[in-house]
């Protein structure tokens, strides 16, 4: 697996790459724009540039975009669907010209339509995003959701039904480990762990993970809250991270860190998961509770 963080975009899209490298990482995700809002300014030729030369330079690998968090598309008001059509367009032609691989994306919320309205709708939406942009090789990525609200996703049966739905060889998933416990899936120790990636198998299929965002949870199994702790530091515990990043199935996989603390917290994550790597997976359950404050 390969380990990274969520970078910061300050200053322009074209310095995520240096402030990836600055804490060792091997991939990166990143915002195309703010997160907080519909549609932004286009990037300049010059950001672009830098941004693809900055890739190559620091040799990142798997770079995956994570899309707005105002995004519906399942939304049953039609001001808020349209909205998030152009604003998902707009993500998957940034990606396009920065030349990354991957867009993920948080699924979708029925807001009491009922979720397989809502996910009939995601799917007919990504049917013609995906048509419009024939010539766009981005991989649009499902991210598994903690099932807060009226979010759709937090089954790996919504996951897969998206995916057969679209029916394109452009579509994939994101797992987030978080997302997963608070869903109820309990990857927490060895057993949990063969069992609910046999379960993403057979509803997804993990030939289409393309990337894990790496989170502790704050909260409890099957809490359906979406709150991300420290790997080690919270409910989940070292051995599932452990066990994916050596896990051979996802070699070369993105495997990202969306922790609380930010880059200098991040540096010391990637640092310990690169050495568990290193080690294999071993027996003793050492996270980062000793760390000093920051």
């Amino acid at each position: 697996m390969l380990i990274g963080a969520h970078v910061s975009t300050a200053g322009g899209v074209q310095n995520a790459p240096a402030n990836g490298q600055e804490i060792g990482c091997e991939t990166i995700a990143l915002f195309s724009k703010n997160q907080r809002q519909w549609l932004a300014k286009p990037y300049t030729e010059e950001q672009v540039e830098t941004f693809r030369d900055g890739i190559k330079e620091t040799g990142l690998r798997e770079v995956v975009v994570h899309d707005s968090y105002l995004i519906n598309l399942g939304a049953p008001k039609e001001e808020v669907w349209k909205k998030s059509v152009a604003a998902f367009r707009d993500e998957m032609l940034r990606c396009k010209a920065l030349g990354i691989p991957y867009l993920n994306f948080h699924p979708g919320a029925h807001v009491g339509e009922g979720e397989e309205v809502c996910i009939r709708k995601i799917v007919a939406t990504l049917q013609a995003l995906l048509s419009e942009q024939e010539d766009n090789p981005t991989m649009l990525l499902v991210e598994n959701t903690a099932g807060q609200g009226t979010n759709v996703g937090y089954r790996f049966e919504h996951v897969g039904a998206i995916l057969d739905g679209v029916g394109d060889e452009r579509m994939g998933a994101c797992l987030d480990t978080q997302h997963t416990f608070a869903a109820e899936y309990d990857l927490s120790d060895d057993e949990g762990y063969d069992k609910t990636l046999a379960a993403f198998d057979d509803h997804v299929g993990l030939g289409r993970l393309r990337a894990f965002h790496l989170n502790d949870s704050k909260t409890g199994l099957g809490s359906r809250v979406d709150r991300h702790e420290n790997i080690g530091e919270g409910a989940i515990g070292v051995r599932p991270f452990q066990r994916l990043v050596n896990d051979p199935r996802f070699a070369g996989v993105a495997g990202i860190l969306e922790t609380p603390g930010g880059p200098p917290v991040w540096q010391e994550e990637i640092a310990l998961l690169r050495s568990w790597r290193k080690e294999g997976a071993p027996d003793h359950e050492t996270g980062l509770g000793a760390r000093p404050a920051h």
